[in-house]
C-alpha cells in the first residue's frame, strides 16, 4: 500500500480534521510516515488566516515535491477554497481538496489514482504522464462552500494527545469581521447534530480520554442553523437559511444545550470550550454553566481592542463595555476563572490615542493570557483596502508594550495558586534544569510540574491534588503532591 505523510497547518478545528484523515487513511491500509520523510503522497491541510498563512501553505506544498518530485501532492482545506486559481495554475499540486469535502479524502484519493493510472497507460511518454489528470476531479473536489447547509460529520476515535480530545462541534462563521477571510473559506454556520457529538464524546471517553475541548470556527453560533420545530423535537436538523443576518449568533442556549448534555457522559470529567463571542455571556448563560461542575472555569473571550472606534471599524459587533460586562458576569460566577483573549495591534486607521484606550482597558480587565497579533493585510477584507494603514515600525513597538504587559498579567494570575491546593490532570514528562517532571494543567489551565524522582506513582492521565510551591520557570508552577485523586 502506498505511503502518506501529512502536515497540518493553521487552527485547532484543522487538526482535528486532519487527525480523522489521517485515521480514515489507515484504515483503508495506507502507510502513515512523517513528513519530512520520502512519502508516495503528501497531503497538506492548509491554511489561508493572513496572506503569511497562504504563503506557510505553499511552502509546504512546494517542500513535499521537492523531497519526492514522484509523490502526488495534495493540498487540502482553506487555502484551496480562497485560492483556487492559483492553487490550479501551481505545478507542484497534483490534487486539490477543498473544505466540506475532506471526509472523501479516501474515495477522492482512490478516484485520482485510477484516472492517473489510466492516463499514464495512454500517455507517449513518462514526461507527459498524468498531465491531463484534472487537480478538481472536473470541479468535484471544490464546492461552493456558501452555499451549502451540510455539516461536513467525521468522526475520532484516537488523538495524538493522550489526555485531552478536541470535538469539533460546527463550522462556518457569519460574523465577517473586516480583517478577516474565513467566512469565505469556511462558509455560513454549519452545526453538527448533537447526536454525533454525543456518540463521539462517549466513544473518547470509552477509549480512556478524560477531558474534552469543544472547538469550531465560531462556537457561539452553534445551533443557528438548527430548524427550531425540529429542535424542540430533539432533533439537531440543519438548514441554509439564505435570509439571516449575519450579525446573529443566537443560537447560545442551543450551546448550552449541548455543554448540559456533555456533562452526563461518564468518563469525561473536564469539559473546555474554545474561543467564545463576549455576547453569549449573559446572566442566565453564565449561572448555566457555573452549575455544571465539569465545566472548566477556562473562558477565552475574543476581544482584538479595548478602543470602541476600533472595534466598529473591525466590524465586531460589540463594545469594550459589553465585552467588560461579560468578563464581570464570569468572575461573579466562577471563583478565579482564567479569561483569555486575542489582541490585534496596528490595525488600519488606531492612532496613539486608540492604542492607549486599549492598553488602559487590558489593564482593568486583567487577563490570564493574552495572544497579541501585529495586524497583517489579508487580500480579499475590507480591511486591506482601508486607509491609514500602521506602520510596520510601529506595529512592533505596540506589540512589544502588549507582550510585556501580557507577561505581568500572567504572573500575577498565576502567583494566586503559591500556597494553595491545587488539582491538576497529569499528561506528559519533561525533563527541565537537569530533573524530570510530570506536567499537566489545573481545572483553568495552570501548567504545574511534579518531580518524578519524587513521585514515582505518578502516571499520565492521573488526576492528583496538591499544593503549589511556587515559580518552576515563568509559565510553570511547581506542586507537591498531598494524594492521588484518581
Amino acid at each position: 500500500m502506498k505511503s502518506v505523510a501529512l502536515h497540518n497547518l493553521g487552527c485547532k478545528v484543522n487538526s482535528y480534521e486532519i487527525e480523522v484523515m489521517q485515521q480514515m487513511l489507515q484504515e483503508k491500509g495506507y502507510t502513515i510516515v512523517p513528513f519530512d520523510e520520502t512519502a508516495d503522497i503528501y497531503i497538506v491541510n492548509t491554511c489561508t488566516v493572513t496572506n503569511i498563512a497562504d504563503r506557510k501553505s505553499r511552502q509546504m506544498l512546494h517542500r513535499a515535491k521537492q523531497k519526492n518530485p514522484a509523490a502526488l501532492v495534495v493540498a487540502v482545506g482553506c487555502y484551496v477554497q480562497t485560492g483556487r486559481e492559483d492553487v490550479e495554475q501551481d505545478p507542484c499540486i497534483d490534487l486539490a481538496i477543498g473544505n466540506n469535502r475532506k471526509k472523501n479524502l479516501a474515495s477522492i484519493l482512490e478516484e485520482y489514482l485510477q484516472d492517473l493510472e489510466q492516463e499514464d497507460a495512454v500517455a507517449e511518454n513518462a514526461e507527459n504522464a498524468g498531465h491531463g489528470v484534472d487537480k478538481t476531479l472536473h470541479d468535484t473536489t471544490v464546492i461552493d462552500i456558501n452555499h451549502t447547509a451540510e455539516y461536513e460529520e467525521m468522526t475520532l476515535k484516537q488523538t495524538a494527545e493522550h489526555t485531552r480530545a478536541y470535538i469539533k462541534i460546527q463550522d462556518g462563521c457569519n460574523q465577517f469581521c473586516s480583517y478577516c477571510v474565513i467566512p469565505y473559506a469556511r462558509g455560513r454556520v454549519r452545526s453538527r447534530r448533537a447526536e454525533d457529538i454525543i456518540r463521539e464524546i462517549t466513544g473518547m471517553a470509552q477509549n480512556g480520554y478524560r477531558e474534552i475541548v469543544l472547538t469550531g470556527i465560531h462556537i457561539s453560533s452553534y445551533g443557528i442553523d438548527f430548524d427550531e420545530e425540529a429542535w424542540k423535537r430533539g432533533e439537531s436538523v440543519s438548514v441554509l437559511k439564505e435570509d439571516e443576518e449575519r450579525r446573529d449568533y443566537s443560537g447560545s442556549s442551543k450551546l448550552i444545550d449541548l455543554l448540559e448534555r456533555i456533562h452526563t457522559i461518564e468518563g469525561i470529567e473536564r469539559i473546555r470550550i474554545g474561543s467564545l463571542e463576549p455576547r453569549i455571556i449573559t446572566e442566565e448563560t453564565a449561572a448555566r454553566m457555573a452549575a455544571l461542575p465539569k465545566l472548566c472555569p477556562h473562558f477565552h473571550l475574543s476581544l482584538q481592542s479595548g478602543c470602541d472606534a476600533t472595534l466598529r471599524r473591525m466590524n465586531r459587533k460589540y463594545t469594550s463595555e459589553e465585552y467588560a460586562e461579560s468578563v464581570a458576569l464570569l468572575r461573579k460566577v466562577f471563583d478565579h476563572p482564567a479569561i483569555t483573549t486575542d489582541v490585534i495591534v496596528g490595525f488600519p486607521g488606531e492612532t496613539e490615542e486608540e492604542f492607549a484606550q486599549t492598553k488602559e482597558f487590558l489593564d482593568r480587565i486583567q487577563f490570564f493570557e493574552m495572544h497579541i497579533f501585529k495586524y497583517s493585510k489579508r487580500a480579499g477584507t475590507r480591511a486591506a483596502v482601508m486607509s491609514h494603514q500602521v506602520p510596520d515600525p510601529v506595529k512592533t513597538t505596540r506589540s512589544a508594550e502588549l507582550l510585556a504587559m501580557e507577561k505581568e498579567q500572567s504572573k500575577q494570575f498565576r502567583t494566586h495558586y503559591v500556597g494553595r491546593e491545587a488539582e491538576v490532570l497529569l499528561e506528559e514528562t519533561k525533563e527541565i534544569g537537569g530533573t524530570e517532571y510530570l506536567l499537566g494543567h489545573t481545572r483553568d489551565y495552570v501548567k504545574l510540574a511534579v518531580s518524578v524522582k519524587e513521585n514515582k506513582k505518578n502516571v499520565a492521565n492521573t488526576v492528583i491534588c496538591g499544593r503549589v510551591q511556587g515559580f518552576l520557570t515563568d509559565e510553570i508552577l511547581l506542586l507537591s503532591p498531598l494524594e492521588f485523586s484518581k
